[in-house]
C-alpha cells in the first residue's frame, strides 16, 4: 500500500485540470509534504489523478472549468478514482483559442523548410501570440535541412523582428535539451501551422505519448491536422505542455488601436518617441513615429485592415439595422456589400404558395 500526502486548503485538495471530456474533468492533484496528513492511495501511481465532475453550484453561477484551471476537489473516492470540483481558483492568464487557463508561455513551432517558412504566416502567429500577453518562445524545426548560412540569414531577419529563434531538429535531436530547459516547471501551449512537426516534437519531449503524426501534403505543401482536442501532458522534468488543434491562420480579433503594440519592433519605436495624435493608427497620419522602413510594416497595414473590418462587424452585430455587411472573399480578404431587403428578395416556399392558393379558393365559398 502506497501512502502519499496532498496539498490542500482547509482540508480540501488542490489540483490542475489536464483534460475536459464531456462533463468530466481529469484533474492531477498536487503532492505536498505534511499539508493535511497521510492518505491511503492504493490503486494509483504518482502523480495522483482523479476523474471529476463539476458541482451544481458552479454550473448555476456560470463558472466554467477549463483545461489549465487550478481547482479545489472534495469528496475524493480513492478506490474509484473519482472526485468533485467545488471551486475554481483565480486565473493568472486565459487563452481563447485554445481555451486554456494559467498559461506561462506559448511555444510557436515552425519549420525552416518542408513546409517552407512563410513570413506572412509566421508574422500572423506571432501577433496572435503577443496579443495573449504571455511569453513567446519561437522554435524552428528541421534546421538540419538547411545550411548554416541559411540559418544565420533567418536568424538575422527574425532578430530584426524582435525574436531570437531556437533552431532545432526533432529528427536528429538537435537542441531538444535546450528546449526542455525553457519548458521546465511552466505551463506551455505549443502552436503553429500543420506539418511543421508539432506532434513529433511532443513525442520526443514526452516519449510515452505516441501521438499520431501526419504527413505534409505534396499538393499544398501543408500538413494534415492530427490533433483534435486540447490536453495538458506532464513533462518528465516538470511542467505541463498543451497540444492544440492545428490551424493555418489564427484569428486576429484585437482592436485596431492595440494592434501596433503586438509588434516588438514598433513597440521599441513608441518607447522612445510619440506620435502627434494620441489616436494615431500609424497608417498615413502626419508626424507618426512608427511609419518607416521596418520589414513587417506591410504586414501591420494588412492586419490593421482586418482588425478594422472585425471591429465593424462586431458593431454591425450590435446594430442589426445597419445597411452594410462584410463578405469574405477568400485568403483573409473582406469587402463591404449592401444588405439585401430580405422580404423583397426572399423566395416564397412551395408550402406557402399552396396555402395561399387554398385560401384563395376558400374565399368565394365563404
Amino acid at each position: 500500500m502506497t501512502t502519499v500526502e496532498t496539498m490542500s486548503t482547509n482540508g480540501q485538495l488542490l489540483g490542475t485540470v489536464l483534460a475536459v471530456q464531456a462533463n468530466f474533468y481529469r484533474v492531477q492533484l498536487d503532492v505536498g509534504v505534511g499539508e493535511i496528513g497521510e492518505l491511503d492511495y492504493p490503486h494509483f501511481s504518482h502523480p495522483l489523478m482523479l476523474l471529476c465532475t463539476r458541482r451544481t453550484r458552479l454550473k448555476k453561477i456560470g463558472q466554467q472549468v477549463m483545461v489549465g484551471d487550478r481547482v479545489v476537489v472534495d469528496e475524493p473516492d480513492w478506490a474509484g478514482g473519482r472526485g468533485a470540483i467545488s471551486n475554481v481558483l483565480p486565473r493568472e492568464s486565459l487563452l481563447d483559442r485554445p481555451a486554456i487557463a494559467n498559461v506561462d508561455q506559448i511555444l510557436l513551432a515552425f519549420a525552416v523548410t518542408d513546409p517552407p517558412l512563410e513570413p506572412y504566416q509566421l508574422s500572423r502567429f506571432l501577433v496572435k501570440a503577443e496579443s495573449t500577453d504571455v511569453d513567446v518562445l519561437l522554435c524552428l524545426n528541421k534546421s538540419d535541412l538547411v545550411s548554416p548560412e541559411e540559418q544565420q540569414k533567418i536568424s538575422d531577419r527574425l532578430l530584426g523582428w524582435g525574436y531570437k529563434p531556437l533552431f532545432m531538429s526533432v529528427q536528429n535531436g538537435i537542441n531538444i535539451d535546450e528546449l526542455l530547459n525553457h519548458l521546465n516547471n511552466k505551463i506551455t501551449v505549443i502552436a503553429g501551422p500543420s506539418g511543421v512537426g508539432k506532434s513529433s516534437l511532443i513525442n520526443v519531449l514526452i516519449p510515452t505519448l505516441n501521438l499520431r503524426v501526419g504527413e505534409v501534403s505534396g499538393k499544398l505543401a501543408r500538413g494534415r491536422h492530427t490533433t483534435r482536442h486540447t490536453e495538458l501532458f506532464e513533462l518528465p522534468g516538470g511542467g505541463l505542455l498543451a497540444d492544440t488543434p492545428g490551424f493555418n491562420q489564427p484569428d486576429l480579433d484585437c482592436s485596431p488601436e492595440e494592434l501596433i503594440y503586438y509588434f516588438p519592433e514598433a513597440r521599441q519605436r513608441l518607447a522612445v518617441a510619440s506620435c502627434r495624435f494620441s489616436d494615431c493608427l500609424h497608417r498615413d497620419e502626419p508626424d507618426c513615429v512608427v511609419q518607416g522602413d521596418w520589414e513587417r510594416y506591410e504586414h501591420y497595414l494588412e492586419f490593421l485592415d482586418q482588425a478594422i473590418a472585425h471591429q465593424t462587424q462586431m458593431h454591425e452585430q450590435a446594430d442589426p439595422e445597419s445597411t452594410m455587411k462584410i463578405k469574405s472573399k477568400g485568403k483573409g480578404k473582406q469587402q463591404y456589400e449592401p444588405k439585401l431587403e430580405s422580404k423583397k428578395y426572399r423566395r416564397v416556399s412551395r408550402k406557402t404558395q399552396v396555402q395561399e392558393l387554398e385560401q384563395l379558393y376558400r374565399e368565394p365559398e365563404d
